[in-house]
């Protein structure tokens, strides 16, 4: 059950599920179905709100509208399960989640699983990078977003969350050939490394507060951070790992840092929007409780 417009409901499947067939599968509709809806409400509001790509992309206008939708169907869904109506026939409420891969692949799953057991929530989880998850709040994509950005985006809040503390890694046959003679701008120039993305600058932040060179090292893309850390437990190149994914190759000697005693320390930060949600406020309390235990917490 849901009291929201059908035209506007259409318009955010689109976007969610990034074409009008993908949409039109979700909604249990023609893709013509759900065009016609779009359509109707362009012409309702006056401006083109979907770029027609692959994926479909919001525009300006379509971005302000979705961020609207995404608001008003978690309090739509609120107040129906307040009157014990639409569960059985919506089902759970779904929120949707910005998080950097290495949040995801380390303590924020607690909070899920704590979520869903307790109070029956579905997830949308987007990644990103945590210098670059504000956009998704900005353009409607998520409610929430882990980020390293302490500044609010507009009509959002901010709770502080933690430091998540880097170490440069690599296996130690790695080290003692490519690193043998010190970290330096000559080593650092030439010793292969890892990288989540195209997005991921922490390898550049270490190298830059170690050598103020520009260098251009060969690279690595490795997008998993599971996987990243393998890559350098098999001698694949250096990476800037989490420290608490590292515990087990240390006690191995599969890892060794390559710079005992430099780290790079990330704050961490949970921003969502800033309506009376009850949802949003449970969301923003297990959060902070799996950081609690799954961050550093600076003093």
């Amino acid at each position: 059950m849901s009291l929201l417009n059908p035209q506007l409901t259409a318009f955010a499947a689109v976007l969610a599920e990034g074409s009008f067939d993908c949409a039109a599968q979700r909604l249990s509709l023609t893709p013509s179905a759900i065009s016609q809806r779009v359509k109707a409400l362009e012409d309702r509001l006056g401006q083109v709100l979907i770029l027609r790509r692959t994926p479909c992309e919001a525009t300006d206008a379509g971005e302000r509208l979705l961020r609207s939708v995404q608001q008003m169907r978690l309090l739509e869904a609120e107040t129906l399960n307040d009157f014990h109506v639409g569960a059985e026939s919506s089902g759970p409420t779904t929120v949707s989640i910005g998080v950097n891969a290495d949040s995801l692949a380390t303590w924020f799953l607690t909070a899920l699983a704590r979520l869903h057991d307790e109070h029956s929530l579905l997830f949308d989880i987007r990644v990103e990078d945590q210098d670059h998850s504000t956009r998704l709040l900005r353009d409607g994509s998520v409610l929430g977003a882990i980020t390293a950005d302490a500044q609010p985006v507009q009509g959002c809040s901010v709770k502080k969350l933690g430091v998540m503390r880097y170490l440069p890694v690599a296996s130690p046959a790695f080290v003692k050939r490519h690193f043998g003679h010190g970290v330096n701008a000559a080593s650092l120039g030439q010793a292969p490394m890892l990288v989540f993305n195209r997005k991921d600058a922490l390898q550049w932040r270490f190298i830059h507060g170690v050598t103020r060179a520009r260098l251009a090292p060969p690279v690595h893309y490795v997008p998993s951070s599971t996987a990243l850390v393998e890559g350098a437990a098999l001698g694949l190149g250096w990476a800037m790992a989490p420290e608490s994914m590292l515990d087990k190759h240390f006690a191995e000697g599969t890892l060794t840092p390559i710079a005992p005693g430099r780290s790079l320390d990330v704050p961490l930060y949970w921003q969502c929007w800033s309506i009376r949600s009850t949802t949003l406020a449970i969301v923003t309390e297990k959060l902070l409780q799996a950081a609690a235990g799954g961050l550093r917490q600076r003093r």
